[in-house]
């Protein structure tokens, strides 16, 4: 024990007779071999995190990794500053910017962390997400993001010196005149988070508005606009706060698509309108996309002026554009079939003259 404390008193006597030079040589020779030991120390923390269920310890550990070797060195600059005594002057100075450093830092660390965390929610190894679930994870995160870049440039400007009551009282009276001179700004931006809260669409969706010409698959939601693709491919712009003033109907949200047909037999074939609807309705039955827990009539309806009217009203199982309209004309063929197998047909417009025959001229 006593060899160890002469060895340490000897030692920093060798250090304090080196002087200055030496102590920085030996600062920068511990922070290097500080560094590389905490370079080892997360890379076995990541191989132990890689082996457990949770992948939350892996989001911590990555977003922590690169702040906590910048700290590291902000440390040594700073060890460095107080070894020189003939920095006095330097180290006055740099105390408000060490403060400001370490607030970076931090707040690299945080966003460093909601950008993990929002990979995490999305990450496919979780399955299938839904659109509106994506969205709200995207919504939740920007706001994240904005509220710590705020609560960061208040701190710097404490940190610097700067009065923050003051700066709030200002904000609150600047922000009566911000508001009424950026109205349209802040609508727009009400819009977005309303959009993000309600969740009316989300990326992805096909909508359109009954009241305005607007119809398409929207590209991207935006705390100003949003963008839709119309089915022309042209994109169209349209300001967040039209949606709060506007009905919008979300086509994407469907769980049925509608089969709404009238067919008109010929009125030569009104003894065998019963039998035809009757069979119609016995194949939408057995059809094997059509949804049978939904409405499905199949009735004689009207007298038209050239035919007898029956409809059809069904759903369909699927909501995909493109595979409901192969099953609508697989529906109309067959009902088609039913009416030519009948020995009927379907009607078409005629019109019928009756001519009265006129009583013989007398003779001269």
């Amino acid at each position: 024990m006593d060899f160890v404390q002469e060895f340490v008193s000897e030692s920093l006597q060798w250090v304090n007779s080196g002087g200055p030079s030496l102590q920085l040589a030996l600062l920068l020779v511990a922070g290097i071999c500080v560094h590389f030991l905490l370079a080892l120390t997360l890379r076995h923390m990541h191989r132990v995190a890689a082996e457990s269920v949770q992948r939350w310890d892996d989001v911590v550990l990555s977003a922590l990794a690169s702040p906590l070797r910048a700290v590291l060195w902000v440390f040594v600059a700073s060890m460095a500053l107080e070894l020189v005594p003939d920095l006095a002057e330097l180290r006055e100075q740099a105390a408000p910017a060490y403060d400001t450093v370490l607030v970076m830092l931090l707040t690299w660390f945080v966003l460093r962390l909601i950008r993990g965390a929002e990979a995490e929610m999305l990450a496919d190894s979780r399955g299938v997400t839904q659109s509106v679930d994506k969205a709200s994870v995207h919504a939740t995160a920007k706001l994240l993001r904005v509220t710590v870049w705020i609560i960061a440039a208040l701190m710097v400007l404490q940190t610097v010196g700067v009065s923050i009551s003051g700066l709030l009282a200002f904000g609150g009276i600047g922000g009566i005149a911000v508001g009424f001179a950026a109205k349209d700004l802040l609508a727009n931006f009400f819009g977005g988070l309303s959009i993000y809260l309600d969740r009316p669409f989300t990326t992805g969706d096909w909508i359109r508005s009954p009241d305005q010409e607007i119809e398409g698959t929207v590209e991207d939601i935006g705390w100003r606009l949003t963008r839709i693709r119309t089915f022309d491919q042209r994109p169209l712009y349209v300001p967040n706060a039209v949606f709060s003033q506007v009905s919008v109907e979300n086509p994407s949200r469907m769980r049925n698509r509608r089969i709404y047909e009238t067919i008109g037999l010929r009125y030569d074939d009104a003894d065998k309108v019963a039998a035809i609807v009757a069979q119609v309705r016995e194949m939408l039955e057995q059809h094997e996309e059509i949804d049978l827990s939904r409405t499905l009539i199949v009735n004689f309806v009207s007298f038209g002026p050239s035919s007898l009217d029956f409809f059809v009203y069904t759903f369909t199982k699927t909501t995909e554009w493109v595979k409901f309209h192969a099953i609508k004309q697989d529906v109309l063929l067959k009902i088609l079939a039913i009416v030519h197998a009948n020995g009927a047909d379907v009607a078409f417009p005629t019109t019928t003259v009756h001519l009265n025959p006129a009583s013989p001229e007398p003779e001269a």
